[in-house]
């Protein structure tokens, strides 16, 4: 019988993504219990709109609250920009999101002008737009960037298992976004999919500094007394994302946790 979670910190998203944000929860708090929920059969987010997405982020939400977590963490970038705030006005534990390192961005910049990548429905959503504008004067100098075919690299694992054909694919967006955007020298990984790539985008554009949000994450939690620093992991799959791969991934990436095969709603 597996021993029981105390009170973990739940994170989701819908794949692979999330698995840094869960690796930065448990480097700094080693004895908070973890629930790890990668949810294949919804992915991708970002081509669900804003009502699809709160369904989605609902249905997730009251799955994962058998499991009574302490807290929770939606570890994608679009729905925390597009649901969060909603979601936190209903009754549950403490939710936690994603948003961009955008003051970083600014504050790293030598041209003014930044990048911020993610999946379709997070660049061309409107609460992205009032993000930026609540955070620069120059909303103008952001550029929003739909990288949902970089997304799919990593969940479908081709950065694991095919770094070469990755490192092209990589290549050629990034070709595409200095075309049109030449001035950007700061890019935000706004998917936590991008992190996974983020050797590949260093390699295709070494001028250009690209920032992971994951560490930011980690701020707001707070320790848990009772927990015993276990890591368990939950999965939903598709035809196209199965189980299988998966787990095919989590070994190539050398991590080795309970993992069990779910359905939701």
């Amino acid at each position: 019988m597996k021993p029981q979670l105390c009170r973990p910190v739940a994170v989701f998203d819908a794949g692979i993504g999330s698995y840094a944000i869960v690796a930065e929860i448990h480097k700094a708090f080693p004895k908070r219990d973890i629930l790890y929920f990668a949810d294949r059969a919804s992915f991708p987010y970002g081509g669900k709109g804003r009502d699809e997405l709160l369904s989605v982020m609902r249905r997730s939400l009251t799955f994962l609250s058998r499991y009574e977590p302490g807290a929770i963490v939606i570890a994608s970038n679009a729905p925390s920009i597009m649901v969060l705030e909603e979601l936190q006005r209903e009754p549950g534990p403490p939710l936690f999101g994603v948003h961009p390192p955008l003051e970083k961005a600014l504050s790293r910049t030598r041209t003014g002008h930044v990048g911020i990548l993610g999946v379709r429905s997070l660049v061309e959503s409107p609460m992205l737009s009032g993000f930026i504008a609540r955070h620069t004067a120059h909303p103008d100098r952001v550029a929003q960037i739909d990288a949902s075919p970089m997304v799919e690299l990593v969940e479908s694992g081709a950065f694991l298992f095919d770094p070469a054909a990755t490192q092209q694919r990589v290549e050629a967006f990034m070709r595409e976004v200095r075309d049109r955007h030449p001035r950007i020298d700061v890019f935000t990984l706004s998917s936590t999919h991008l992190p996974w790539l983020a050797d590949f985008f260093m390699k295709a554009c070494p001028a250009a500094v690209f920032l992971d949000p994951a560490t930011e994450v980690v701020a707001g939690l707070c320790p848990e007394e009772g927990g015993s620093g276990q890591i368990r992991g939950l999965v939903t799959g598709s035809e196209r994302y199965d189980i299988a791969s998966f787990r095919a991934m989590l070994d190539k990436m050398g991590v080795s946790i309970p993992l069990e095969a779910v359905t939701v709603g």
